[in-house]
């Protein structure tokens, strides 16, 4: 009976005040040049992913046409690039971030996937509105349209077909015609 007791107060009591003390001397790995804690990448992906399929939106609002291809090759010019790079171009810093900021214009070692072109455009979505704590990934949704953020996903779902000359000629960081003026969007 006494070593279960003492079990349960190791348990509930000494165990706790030794995490806390663990975080508190400033020894956790923080810094983006420290290795990763266990199980950090499964324990954030797994809970990153359940949430993400349970909000994403399945069917986009509005088609990857050359109109929509070219305004999100201007809005991921603008607003994406200075992290994931250009076409054939990576980030400045995109590396020395934790983790990485993917290269999305780079195509993965089987060479049919480009960046992020095997998610759904749905998921790209809801990573581009909602941001993704502790990943440097902002969140645009108080920054662009609801329309706008649709535009930059399906460009990015459609990276690995072939793209409109104008949007890929914005892409490969060369100046480009100004974006038509849209009507201003109702951000929700």
């Amino acid at each position: 009976m006494f070593r279960f007791l003492l079990g349960i107060v190791f348990g509930v009591v000494l165990v706790p005040i030794a995490v806390i003390v663990w975080l508190e001397t400033g020894n956790v790995p923080v810094a983006v040049s420290d290795q990763p804690l266990p199980f950090e990448a499964q324990i954030t992906g797994s809970v990153l992913h359940a949430r993400i399929d349970r909000q994403m939106v399945s069917i986009p609002p509005i088609q990857p046409d050359e109109t929509n291809l070219v305004a999100g090759a201007h809005i991921y010019a603008d607003k994406c690039s200075v992290c994931h790079g250009f076409y054939g171009r990576k980030s400045q810093f995109g590396d020395d971030m934790f983790p990485d900021a993917p290269p999305l214009w780079q195509k993965h070692h089987n060479g049919e996937v480009v960046g992020v072109s095997d998610d759904p455009a749905g998921e790209t979505y809801w990573k581009v509105s909602n941001g993704i704590r502790l990943t440097g990934m902002p969140m645009f949704r108080t920054e662009l349209s609801d329309t706008q953020i649709w535009q930059v996903s399906l460009l990015l779902a459609n990276a690995n077909k072939p793209l409109p000359p104008t949007a890929l000629q914005i892409l490969h960081g060369a100046p480009a015609p100004a974006a038509p003026e849209a009507p201003p969007a109702a951000k929700q």
